[in-house]
């Protein structure tokens, strides 16, 4: 069963046929007993072998721009009576009108379907549909499968309850983590303030003590010179 991308680069393949004016464009849906070469072949002719080439580098520069998609293999470019594009789920054939009527492709897959671009856009929006209800629904931001959409949903107390205790939480964390900075400044700080004061107040005794003894020392040689002065007299 083809992909949802295989209609698409399939109906790209076909546009850029219709754009570089290609005559005759036939999409075959293969029969599945024959699905093993592959799903779908995309036929047309051009006027001349210029145009050929024209066409298939068309299909071959939108794929790959719109898509990413890059042909397996290519062949007969260089002749281009009959080229050949290789994209796995469908085929692209780009026949001279000579070689077309000559091989007559759709003769020889008698079993094969012929489908317009029409239908292969409605087998494609059908695909889409389906694929959308199978896939999974977003509710409130996240995605929830199919299934479990029927399930009532979290009240929204309990949820504003959640989200207020994890705000105070974050709060409080907030807090403590701002005491605990605090106390680690301020210990160093407290140390440095107290040796400063010890340093300072050492200073002043030491001060003190020099201008003390320096007296007692001026004090000291007063009175031994008065006591000098009295016994020589």
């Amino acid at each position: 069963m083809p992909s949802t991308e295989s209609y698409q680069l399939l109906l790209a393949a076909a546009a850029a046929c219709e754009d570089k004016k290609a005559e005759d464009v036939r999409i075959l849906a293969l029969d599945p007993s024959e699905s093993g070469l592959t799903d779908y072949f995309l036929i047309c002719n051009g006027t001349n072998e210029r145009q050929n080439v024209a066409i298939t580098d068309e299909i071959e520069l939108r794929l790959k721009r719109e898509f990413g998609a890059y042909p397996n293999s290519v062949e007969g470019r260089r002749q281009a009576e009959w080229i050949l594009m290789d994209y796995v789920d469908f085929i692209v054939h780009v026949f001279s009108p000579e070689k077309r009527a000559f091989y007559g492709l759709e003769r020889l897959r008698k079993s094969a379907t012929t489908i317009s671009v029409a239908d292969l856009n409605a087998e494609l929006k059908a695909k889409v549909a389906k694929s959308r209800e199978k896939a999974p629904k977003k509710v409130a931001g996240k995605v929830v499968p199919v299934k479990a959409t029927a399930k009532p949903a979290a009240k929204p107390v309990k949820v504003a309850a959640k989200a207020a205790a994890k705000k105070t939480a974050a709060k409080v964390l907030t807090k403590s983590a701002v005491k605990k900075a605090a106390k680690s400044v301020a210990k160093p700080a407290a140390k440095k303030a107290s040796k400063a004061v010890t340093k300072a107040a050492t200073k002043a005794v030491a001060k003190k003590t020099v201008k003390t003894v320096a007296r007692k020392s001026v004090a000291k040689k007063v009175v031994v010179k008065a006591a000098k002065k009295k016994s020589t007299k």
